[in-house]
């Protein structure tokens, strides 16, 4: 598979890296030729400095030769420009756009059935604020993923000191839970992934991946010690397109929401578009507006400016403060190891949103959701099993998946199954499977060859 990516930026480059990983094709195009040269030194990857927007640097790229043009850098006009100069030297080649603004919105399908033509339009900012509402939705959790249209959550959680299942080995999970709807799928320890077995006993600061029915969900957080609580009171530090479009849906809920904004012009703005939410004029890092406000009293602060430590900072002083909980918004990839650290849990990143959606339609065959792990070590997919896959119709005991893969779910019209090895996949059923990042490629040539479905 060749793919050419426009855009050497941060999503650029960690597409880029991933895929490298995974033995792809892949040339990088960007016009900055300090970017072009960090992804040169830094992977296996084809690279040429120029405009992703000009046809000849794109006929030089190989675009014609292209399955996939992946136009991710951070001006939308130039990603519009690029799939539109690729759909005419190349009508075959599959087209994404990362495309952030909101004056975009009501085109996105047009784009997709007008000239140019693009296969999809991803907006990181939409991404990421449903992430932010599944993180409000499920206390606790520090990733939720959602498949089978949400009927399946994919959720990532500390393990607590003093939690009932310290100490505990996953075979004796059954007799100390007394339940079959949870499957640990993975566990990160130390940032490193493990697919755990029977033997594995889950330890005090593991981050533990499990799978459960929605209906379920709040009986699997309780055996984690983990109790839901409506969210009622909101703080969004940062009044940018992310922050406005996130209090526009906490509206919709009915949901009381308070934004704290820098910029006076900014606050005006958001003043007329909102009809419900209270636009204060500060510094969302002050402490004594911070109390003020009564901080104490909000379920949830998020931090969503531009400035990655003010964002840290406020997240913080909030929950110093007596705030709920935060979810703090961050964009460089490098401070991602360091939240936990410093008492971060909740982080969220457009970029990761866009990488996300982006792998989901990189993945060879019917893949219908792609999520990444926090730490990007493994992935989370969800694919649709086809007749032709020998797959189907034996034991999941007695298929040899590549090391570091697991079937973690089932679905089958409305049944949803969580697997045993005695589970058999039927054709057309949807199936879920976490692989590390070391057998994705594995799983995509088994189940594009042979299987011929994924």
């Amino acid at each position: 598979m060749k793919i050419v990516i426009v855009g050497a930026g941060e999503v650029g480059y960690h597409i880029a890296s991933r895929l490298a990983f995974e033995n792809k094709d892949v040339v990088v195009v960007d016009k900055d030729a300090e970017a072009v040269r960090r992804v040169a030194e830094n992977m296996d990857v084809q690279t040429l400095t120029g405009s992703g927007s000009n046809p000849s640097v794109l006929e030089d790229a190989g675009i014609r030769e292209a399955e996939i043009l992946l136009a991710v850098t951070n001006q939308d006009e130039t990603n519009l420009v690029a799939c539109l100069v690729a759909d005419m030297l190349s009508p075959g080649t599959k087209k994404l756009a990362r495309i952030r603004g909101a004056d975009f919105d009501q085109y996105h399908e047009t784009f997709r059935h007008q000239a140019p033509h693009i296969d999809t339009v991803i907006n990181p900012d939409i991404e990421v604020v449903k992430t932010i509402e599944r993180l409000m939705q499920v206390p606790g959790a520090v990733d939720v993923g959602e498949f089978a249209d949400g009927r399946i959550k994919f959720v990532g959680i500390y393990l607590d000191r003093h939690a009932r299942l310290a100490g505990v080995r996953l075979s004796e999970l059954p007799d100390k839970i007394g339940r079959r709807h949870l499957l640990i799928a993975a566990v990160v320890r130390e940032e490193e992934v493990i697919i755990p077995t029977g033997k594995d006993r889950l330890i005090p600061g593991d981050l533990i991946y499990f799978i459960s029915e929605e209906e379920h969900l709040a009986e699997a957080l309780a055996i984690f010690d983990k109790h839901a609580e409506p969210v009622k009171r909101v703080l969004i530090i940062g009044g940018g397109r992310i922050g406005y479009r996130l209090a526009a849906r906490l509206e919709a809920q009915s949901i009381y929401c308070k934004i704290i904004e820098r910029d006076a012009a900014r606050c005006a703005a958001l003043a007329e578009k909102l009809s419900k939410s209270v636009v204060l004029h500060g510094d969302g890092s002050d402490q004594n507006l911070l109390s003020e406000e009564n901080i104490s009293d909000i379920d949830v602060v998020v931090t969503l400016t531009n400035d990655e430590e003010t964002n840290i900072l406020s997240s913080l002083l909030a929950r110093r403060m007596g705030a709920g909980k935060s979810i703090t918004k961050i964009s460089k990839f490098s401070y991602f190891p360091l939240m936990t650290a410093i008492g971060i849990e909740q982080v969220v990143s457009p970029r990761l949103s866009a990488i996300n959606t982006i792998l989901q339609h990189v993945r060879r065959g019917k893949v219908l959701t792609a999520v990444s792990l926090k730490g990007e070590q493994a992935e989370v997919m969800e694919a649709v099993a086809l007749e032709t896959s020998d797959i189907v119709d034996k034991p999941l005991r007695r298929i040899a998946f590549p090391k570091g893969a697991i079937v973690a779910g089932i679905i089958r019209q409305k049944q949803i199954i969580i697997p045993t090895g005695d589970s058999v996949i039927e054709p057309n059923d949807r199936i879920i499977i976490f692989a590390h990042r070391r057998a994705i490629s594995g799983i995509e040539k088994i189940l594009a060859v042979r299987l011929e479905y994924f």
